[in-house]
């Protein structure tokens, strides 16, 4: 991988993604361990869904495989992540987004709930925050590719719509297979597409942001005890999570 070529597209495009970034076996034991959780919360909430018809986001746990240091310390995304946020980076989102059989095509949105500035909605700033995604299945046509809309994220939000409405720019899917990473702004227009068939499908997220920007706009679990002092300080100086105040 290109370190240099990845951030040029992700500035360009507004996203980028990289290709079998991941060893298989590592997506594996997160998809099986996660997979229960999954049914589970499904069996509970699927009259409920909180992302819209049949879509559902539950936090991710922090307990492994589902979680392995590799998702948030890996040397090549975090290149990446700095060579475009900086150095004085943290994670604070660690969630899941599935949809479900029955789910139609969102609206194109950005992924933030407020401006930063709420007087200049409109201001064009360097990225403060990015996201990165895997999925624990291939994503294909059929199963609810994200469509994201190419370099909306250097225009207005009344520009990137008008773009996207008319047709000037079109949302385009990306199909990811197991071990591909997709690294975005959020600020670029995105929406998720149908999932026309029987199986979910998780698409898992990290977000990345500048030291000095915090919100509480998604759920996350906690860490657990044991799995936070098992991370060196660099690996905690990272991680911008609750932590259990006693072992799990």
């Amino acid at each position: 991988m290109n370190v240099g070529d990845k951030i040029t597209e992700l500035q360009e495009r507004g996203f980028c993604v990289l290709r079998q970034h991941f060893p298989q076996p590592l997506i594996d034991a997160c998809r099986e361990a996660f997979w229960p959780l999954l049914l589970d919360y499904l069996k509970r909430y699927a009259a409920t869904p909180n992302r819209g018809p049949h879509r559902h986001f539950m936090p991710m746990s922090f307990a492994p495989p589902c979680f392995r240091p590799e998702f948030f310390f890996d040397a090549g995304i975090l290149d990446v992540i700095h060579g475009v946020l900086g150095d004085m980076v943290v994670a604070d989102q660690w969630g899941c987004d599935i949809p479900v059989l029955g789910s139609q095509n969102q609206e194109p949105h950005a992924d933030y709930r407020r401006p930063l500035f709420a007087e200049s909605p409109d201001l064009l700033l360097p990225a403060y925050m990015l996201v990165v995604s895997f999925s624990l299945v291939r994503i294909a046509s059929e199963n609810g590719p994200i469509a994201i809309a190419s370099g909306t994220h250097r225009m207005t939000r009344e520009q990137a719509m008008h773009a996207v409405r008319t047709g000037a720019i079109e949302m385009q899917p990306v199909p990811m297979e197991i071990g591909d990473v997709l690294i975005r702004h959020p600020w670029t227009l995105h929406g998720g597409t149908p999932n026309l068939t029987a199986t979910p499908r998780p698409l898992v997220t990290i977000r990345y942001v500048r030291k000095w920007y915090a919100d509480d706009s998604r759920d996350v679990n906690p860490i657990p005890l044991d799995v936070w002092q098992a991370m060196t300080p660099e690996q905690q100086a990272i991680m911008r999570f609750p932590v259990k105040t006693a072992p799990s």
